[in-house]
């Protein structure tokens, strides 16, 4: 497994002309060398699914000035580690998560994690985890109530469906309830979309690499 540089290359012209996205590298799957190759290319935002295998990987590396996402599900009982790990996890999606949050930030003599997002289930898709849009209203101002520093909102739009309508939706629920927040949207498949219609943040894995 290796970087493809010319993708890479692409993604970065590309985001010169919007200046209020950044990208964040989806390094799932991949070993401490690749990770390291980024870091050395000067890349700094980094995006996990699963918190153990992001505890095993990254407590190896040099983390100075490095920000580290759960992009993936988080268990309640991964809460602390989660926590300690993770400088943002996107991946708010239920009442229960936040109480356990909110419940083990005092138990926690340092913890990393200082920023949140919602994790919406923009195309109500039953095997998918989130936050329906109907929902969004109350689950924030919840979020809000247990202290939780909510700076944005994320989506996994419905695969092989065309993704502009699911991130203009994002974008209307977004300035319903906090036009300042962020947007974390935008994959391997639909990134270039997702930058157009005005993603803050987007999350590339698979394309980036051989």
């Amino acid at each position: 497994m290796s970087i493809n540089s010319a993708v890479l290359h692409s993604i970065d012209q590309l985001l010169t002309n919007y200046q209020n996205t950044e990208l964040l590298v989806v390094t799932k799957n991949r070993n401490e060398t690749i990770v390291n190759d980024l870091i050395s290319r000067g890349y700094k935002l980094f995006g996990e699914n699963r918190v153990q295998e992001a505890k095993q990987k990254f407590q190896k590396l040099n983390m100075n000035d490095i920000k580290l996402h759960l992009i993936g599900p988080l268990q309640s009982n991964k809460v602390q580690d989660a926590l300690k790990m993770f400088d943002v996890i996107q991946t708010l999606d239920r009442y229960k998560l936040v109480d356990e949050i909110y419940k083990n930030i005092p138990k926690i003599n340092e913890i990393k994690t200082k920023e949140f997002y919602i994790q919406i289930n923009i195309g109500e898709e039953i095997q998918k985890s989130g936050i329906n849009s109907d929902e969004l209203k109350k689950f924030y101002d919840y979020c809000l109530s247990k202290s939780l520093n909510i700076i944005g909102l994320m989506c996994i739009p419905p695969i092989n469906k065309d993704s502009s309508s699911y991130f203009s939706k994002m974008i209307s629920l977004r300035n319903s309830i906090n036009p300042e927040l962020k947007l974390s949207m935008g994959m391997s498949s639909d990134y270039e979309n997702a930058i157009k219609l005005g993603s803050n943040l987007i999350r590339v894995g698979s394309k980036i690499f051989n």
